[in-house]
């Protein structure tokens, strides 16, 4: 499938958007719609249906309504990079195809993960199907390597394949890894032919930006997206490192929570919205006492603003 002209490719900070819900543990769609609205104005894109937006605790149809809500809102569909992998395939090119459809710039995609230890040829006609039954040259597919959630790892020869034989389609990776040495490959290997490399997190941000990466994808993008962007503009200037430090202190302080719940918890405090508490099950929200916890190890340089 040829690279259709025009069509560019995402960069920068982006965040898996976390997902309210209202008391009846439905999607919540005006807290939804003002807070990617203010994640926008922070400078940070929408990677909404990512591991810290409860993905799999939603259904499709829920996803596409999320979408079309965010669309219709007058949010530009060229800043989204919704989740779009299924277990089930067909699950995964219906919610794919409302992406291309609706104009967003990319879809981040993991891979079948319900089924452990399957080979890469399996992994290979997965994506290959989906690619082929979207049948859309818009199509930008940025692939989600995080094996320490899924089980099922995205490999150098995976990719190398996906791209030699759908070179205009596979754009990138969110490489969710932990593991810097595996980052640092696909930078090495794959950034120079124009595949985008983001960082699973902005531990990496600095790094990653040195070897030339597309920048990163990060649940603190949520309450610390300002901060994040600022380095990712900035990782050249002279108190990049201490930036980079700033943003591992705020990581350290909201690790030692469950961070769904966490993330959701610090924006009902500074949003002074309660409402923001509330996760879908089996996720359980933080006690009172974890609260005042997370609010008592924020470091004082924790930029943040009410949604």
């Amino acid at each position: 499938m040829a690279e259709s002209p025009g069509i560019a490719r995402v960069r920068g900070v982006l965040s898996p958007v976390v997902t309210p819900f209202d008391m009846e543990l439905r999607p919540d769609v005006r807290r939804f719609v003002r807070h990617c609205r203010w994640l926008l104005a922070q400078g940070v894109g929408l990677a909404v249906f990512g591991t810290n937006s409860e993905a799999n605790s939603l259904c499709v149809a829920e996803k596409i309504a999320l979408l079309e809500n965010l669309v219709d809102a007058g949010l530009p569909p060229e800043r989204m990079m919704p989740g779009t992998g299924c277990c089930a395939f067909p699950d995964s090119v219906e919610l794919t195809r409302a992406a291309v459809r609706l104009g967003c710039a990319g879809v981040l995609m993991l891979p079948p993960f319900y089924y452990k230890s399957v080979p890469d040829e399996g992994l290979f006609r997965s994506y290959a199907k989906i690619i082929e039954r979207v049948g859309d040259s818009r199509l930008r597919i940025y692939l989600y390597h995080i094996p320490p959630v899924s089980q099922v790892p995205i490999s150098l020869a995976l990719i190398e394949r996906l791209l030699r034989v759908y070179p205009g389609t596979i754009a990138g990776i969110k490489d969710s890894s932990g593991d810097w040495n595996n980052t640092r490959a696909m930078l090495e290997r794959f950034q120079p032919r124009g595949f985008n490399v983001f960082a699973g997190n902005e531990h990496f941000l600095l790094d990653t930006m040195k070897l030339g990466g597309a920048g990163c994808i990060s649940a603190l993008a949520n309450v610390n997206g300002g901060a994040i962007a600022r380095l990712y503009r900035e990782w050249k200037s002279i108190d990049a490192q201490q930036q980079q430090a700033a943003l591992d202190d705020v990581r350290s302080a909201f690790a030692k929570f469950p961070m769904i719940p966490a993330l959701k918890a610090a924006i009902a405090h500074f949003g002074d919205d309660p409402a923001w508490t509330t996760v879908r099950p089996p996720l359980v929200a933080l006690t009172t006492e974890q609260c005042a916890a997370l609010m008592n190890v924020t470091p004082a340089n924790f930029e943040i603003a009410a949604t």
